[in-house]
């Protein structure tokens, strides 16, 4: 049975070589931030914030998005729209 070297792969190096040691240039490591929540789960979160905000000042005038009955559908159907208070309702904040 054959056996990968792994500790010799670079190939043979002299151990006398005087030569110029050329240095890649690398770019600064890009940091990818990690987040406990999905988008969906923010924006759902934003919207359940709005609308207990809503509901504190009397506003709540329109169905809620977590009412589960009133947004059924069938499966080969698309989920019917959820429509806020156009007072509160503010586009660019729920993206």
């Amino acid at each position: 049975m054959s056996k990968i070297d792994t500790q010799g792969m670079s190939g043979p190096v002299d151990p006398n070589y005087k030569g110029p040691v050329r240095m890649q240039p690398h770019k600064p490591m890009m940091i990818h931030p990690r987040r406990l929540f999905t988008p969906e789960y923010v924006k759902e979160l934003k919207i359940l914030f709005n609308e207990v905000l809503d509901e504190r000042a009397g506003r709540m005038n329109y169905i809620s998005y977590f009412d589960t009955e009133e947004f059924k559908h069938r499966i080969n159907e698309p989920e019917p729209e959820y429509k806020p208070n156009k007072e509160s309702y503010n586009p660019s904040y729920y993206q």
